[in-house]
């Protein structure tokens, strides 16, 4: 069975395994690599929900979405706690080193060096994402800066593909992200968080991980693995 996954731009994924739709933080709207591709937050359906932290720039579009889509939405504890208060009550809450089951296969939450917080309010730990559909396992590092126990994650979970920012002064830059891509050993390496305004308007072509397939995808675009 293949995963097709879809970017929305900036750090927004959508995991879909044809009969489950996994939607990772999905900021669309004011996205402008989503708005240049015709994009908007109506025009997503998923059945599940997985945030990595509390910025608006990955939060995004999550209530109207979930509420739309009567979805399932997995994050941090407090993340959820606070969505529960906005009225959503289909949620899983984790932390970092937890896993759930899921009707697709587990997502199970690892580390994260970043912050994390939602209109001034903490939002807990941040988190990077490891996403099993099926036969096919992604890690999704979510906002992080390079840290050796990617390597350890990697050797517990053998990631087919690496979901990770490149964009820098946030998070890694391109040569942290290589290295990091190394480090992992995931077949297929896609790059994000980077060009959605000049603050982490890098050049991609310096993500270049030896020994790694590298699929850059423009927004709107698709791959499946």
């Amino acid at each position: 069975m293949s995963v097709k996954i879809t970017f929305h731009g900036h750090s927004a994924f959508s995991l879909s395994d044809g009969t489950h739709t996994v939607l990772m933080d999905p900021f669309i709207t004011g996205n402008p690599q989503a708005e240049a591709a015709g994009i908007t937050a109506e025009s997503i359906s998923c059945t599940h929900i997985a945030l990595t932290h509390g910025h608006e720039d990955h939060m995004g579009d999550t209530l109207a979405i979930a509420k739309r889509c009567d979805a399932t939405v997995l994050g941090p504890f407090e993340l959820c706690n606070m969505l529960g208060e906005e009225g959503l009550e289909k949620l899983e809450p984790a932390n970092p080193g937890g896993g759930v089951d899921m009707p697709f296969g587990r997502i199970t939450m690892t580390q994260a060096f970043h912050s994390s917080s939602f209109g001034g309010r903490y939002m807990g730990m941040p988190a990077g994402l490891v996403i099993r559909m099926g036969d096919t396992t992604i890690y999704n590092t979510g906002d992080t800066g390079i840290f050796g126990d990617m390597a350890l994650i990697a050797e517990i979970h053998r990631p087919d593909v690496l979901i990770l920012p490149i964009g820098d002064r946030f998070t890694m830059g391109p040569a942290d992200a290589t290295r990091a891509a190394e480090m992992v050993k995931a077949p297929i390496a896609i790059p994000c968080h980077f060009g959605t305004w000049q603050s982490i308007d890098i050049d991609p072509a310096r993500f270049a991980p030896h020994g790694v397939e590298v699929r850059r995808l423009e927004a709107g675009g698709s791959t499946e693995v």
